[in-house]
């Protein structure tokens, strides 16, 4: 799609051929008016000046818009839609004064109606099977691609905040793609326990000593303050230790410990894998990422108790939360190791009956997936945070053989661009 510049930019009065249109380079700060395209990952869409890419923040498919460039790049640029010229009937007005253009970066898609966000969301991962997957239109449709709306709405969810602290000690969140700090007065996504501690600066909390103040409710009913400085987190208030309460179980871990943010992630995640994976009574599974143990613990509570659960976590935090939770369960071992290195090293060896994978967000990579087909597994639920990532892992097991088969979106982090994926994969013998 092509757009006009602004007629009062400098150099754009007057008649120009298109040759010393496409000439043109767009600049730093420049306003340009455009016609809104499909979305993109990162909570962009896409529009085209004079032949360039442009990635346009706050904007919504087949828009037109006024947009301000806020960064160059070889060919692309990133910018910001800072005027609606003609909206979407899909706009709607952000709830959170800070979800604007200049202003706080997390979340991405407060100006989309919620039903419009789980469709931006369905494309995305729809793109990114397509063209790095390199699955075919036919086989994503096949799949069943949706994602799923959470219950408890789009705000008041996230268990889990993280404050930056700028130079006067006040408590904020970063503007998108900097580590400039936007001082706020309240974040509406954060869970209303958080929402309510004397921690931002609405509340006149200085925190003049702190990098960052980190924040935690619990589904257990804890909340925990801590400010971190230097890397090293020190307790403020509530405890230092939170229950959280997921898959039938408690669960006990360091505040500052990984959990799911949403409040009703743990139980959805839990389910999901069960029903794909369906374990059957004597069948052996690896929970490979498995942090504090949710997935071995629910695999385990299938599989039975004379049937052998190996858990791989390289994180000390998380191997320790994972024994502490799953000392009454003497047959899930827990191996501290990175994943790649435990396949690779045969500090883990199959044949293995069901493999759970829950990498980062960089995927689980080539090696890994090769690792875990070989391993000859009759099934793999993999839990995917990033859509690139999975796309990539997707294209390496269909080199081995191995087929997407059923996958399964959730909205995990509603006002953001980040979905969660659960996908099943079966060997080609299935």
């Amino acid at each position: 799609m092509t757009a006009g510049r602004d007629a009062d930019r400098p150099g754009a009065g007057g008649a120009a051929t298109t040759a010393e249109q496409e000439r043109r380079t767009l600049e730093e700060a420049e306003r340009v008016e455009l016609t809104v395209g499909a979305v993109a990952p990162g909570g962009h869409c896409v529009a085209r000046v004079d032949g360039q890419v442009v990635f346009v923040r706050h904007a919504l498919p087949g828009e037109r818009v006024r947009a301000e460039v806020t960064e160059l790049h070889k060919g692309f640029a990133r910018a910001d839609a800072v005027e609606i010229l003609q909206a979407s009937p899909d706009r709607v007005e952000p709830p959170c004064p800070y979800a604007k253009p200049g202003r706080c970066g997390g979340c991405d898609l407060q100006h989309v109606a919620p039903a419009a966000q789980l469709a931006w969301k369905t494309d995305v991962v729809r793109e990114q099977l397509v063209r790095l997957g390199r699955l075919t239109d036919a086989e994503v449709d096949a799949l069943g691609m949706s994602v799923e709306a959470l219950p408890g709405g789009p705000l008041g969810w996230r268990s889990r905040v993280r404050y930056a602290v700028d130079a006067a000690g006040r408590a904020g969140l970063l503007k998108h793609r900097s580590h400039e700090v936007v001082p706020i007065d309240r974040c509406l996504i954060a869970h209303p326990a958080i929402q309510e501690l004397p921690v931002l600066t609405g509340s006149g909390a200085r925190w003049p000593d702190a990098e960052a103040v980190e924040t935690v409710a619990s589904t257990g009913g804890d909340v925990s303050v801590a400010t971190v400085t230097d890397g090293v987190a020190t307790p403020v208030s509530g405890p230092q230790s939170v229950r959280e309460v997921a898959a039938g179980r408690d669960w006990e871990l360091p505040a500052a410990g990984f959990w799911q943010v949403h409040p009703a992630a743990a139980d959805t995640l839990v389910t999901a894998v069960l029903d794909l994976l369906d374990p059957r009574a004597g069948e052996s599974a690896w929970d490979l990422y498995g942090g504090a143990g949710l997935f071995a613990a629910a695999l385990a509570g299938r599989v039975g108790p004379d049937a052998r659960v190996t858990l791989v976590e390289s994180s000390a935090q998380g191997v320790a939360a994972a024994r502490e939770n799953l000392a009454d369960l003497p047959r899930v071992e827990v191996v501290a190791a990175r994943v790649e290195t435990a396949l690779a090293r045969r500090r883990i060896t199959g044949p293995v009956d069901l493999v759970v994978l829950d990498p980062p967000r960089s995927g689980a990579g080539a090696a890994v997936v090769r690792d875990v087909v070989a391993a000859g597994p009759r099934a793999v639920a993999y839990v995917a945070c990033d859509p690139a990532a999975f796309a990539r892992d997707v294209r390496t097991f269909a080199a081995a053989g191995w087929r997407l088969t059923a996958l399964r979106g959730y909205d995990l982090f509603p006002m953001t661009q980040h979905v969660e994926l659960v996908g099943l994969f079966r060997p080609p013998s299935d």
